[in-house]
């Protein structure tokens, strides 16, 4: 456990140092090429003063948290053996499972870059349409569970307090498609007032860290603890008054990666509870656009996302970061109990 403790922290704490220090010289830069953010008319009206507030500042801990993983798994997969039990390990399997996930968080970063590029260039706030996303990020979801379906990982998933692990055979596939495309845009939904999308994103990667060290995982402990690292090194410059946002470049890769973590300990329903803020926030829109059509222009919310409404109900920003924060907090300490006392162990 000592093993553990050493090798989480060292993960995080580098992963922070990282992700804040790119931010020192990555915001100047961003700032000399004009690549700021463009406000919709239809937001908040006091959202009109971050109008040229950089974007694409999810850069900060995606370089952070590929160097830090990429890092810590090759270790773990040349002395892995030295330091967990192998018998109650598979860490080639695990190994997989992480570059797999990176590999998922960084082509929906790609994506998201691909759109923001878009935005910055044309000066409005539009970038890719709805449907090219959709088609992008289905392939690829369809990709990384490829990758997954070829390397053995198999279509059996884990549920809490059920004896053995449900076989879901090919409908695994298109389930988890879905799963995976749902979450990538409610985490990018979720991104609209400065140091949310990131403090619930690092109250996720920290229940993770502390379910896979529960499990013994060693490898997916540092992935995580990576991910928690580097998402508070990216609200150094995040807080409000934000410097600088993480834009679709991050809010998609983290979306990518929450979806990696529940995944890589093969619990994605784990991704209802750990990632009930996404859910509301993604079900507001849909909500407020269904109620919309049906009644001819009435409204559910003040504004959707959820967190608009809030704030159109007076709420700081500040206000609405702390109380889903600790709103996640909470459904993560239900999440680890879930997985503490509803899972005897994680094979693979």
């Amino acid at each position: 456990m000592v093993v553990y403790g050493i090798w989480t922290f060292c993960a995080a704490i580098i992963a922070f140092a990282i992700s804040a220090v790119v931010g020192k010289f990555l915001i100047p830069y961003l700032h000399k090429l004009n690549f700021g953010q463009t406000i919709l008319d239809i937001g908040p009206s006091w959202h009109k003063e971050k109008q040229g507030t950089p974007v694409m500042g999810g850069i900060m801990f995606i370089v952070a948290i590929t160097f830090v993983t990429l890092a810590s798994t090759l270790l773990y997969v040349f002395f892995g053996e030295s330091v967990i039990n192998p018998i109650t390990s598979n860490i080639a399997k695990e190994a997989t499972y992480i570059f797999a996930g990176l590999g998922l968080a960084l082509a929906n970063g790609i994506i998201g870059f691909v759109d923001d590029y878009t935005k910055v260039v044309k000066k409005r706030n539009l970038g890719l349409t709805a449907v090219q996303k959709l088609i992008f990020q289905f392939a690829v979801a369809g990709a990384y569970l490829a990758v997954l379906g070829i390397s053995g990982c198999g279509t059996e998933t884990i549920i809490p307090f059920v004896e053995k692990p449900v076989d879901l055979g090919f409908f695994y596939y298109i389930i988890s498609a879905v799963v995976i495309v749902g979450i990538v845009n409610a985490v990018n939904l979720t991104d609209g007032v400065d140091g949310l999308d990131g403090s619930i994103t690092f109250f996720v990667a920290v229940t993770f860290m502390l379910i896979s060290s529960s499990l013994y995982r060693l490898g997916i402990t540092a992935f995580s603890a990576a991910a928690a690292g580097a998402c508070l090194g990216f609200l150094v410059w995040n807080f409000h008054p934000a410097k600088v946002f993480m834009g679709d470049t991050g809010s998609l890769f983290l979306g990518g990666l929450v979806c990696a973590f529940a995944f890589s300990v093969r619990m994605p329903i784990l991704l209802l509870p750990m990632g009930i803020v996404y859910l509301c926030e993604m079900f507001s829109v849909i909500l407020q656009v269904g109620y919309f059509k049906l009644t001819h222009g009435k409204r559910l919310f003040k504004m959707s996302p959820i967190h608009h409404h809030f704030e159109m109900c007076g709420w700081s920003e500040v206000k609405i970061v702390a109380v889903f924060s600790l709103v996640t907090a909470l459904f993560g300490v239900i999440s680890f109990l879930l997985v503490t006392f509803g899972v005897k162990s994680l094979i693979y």
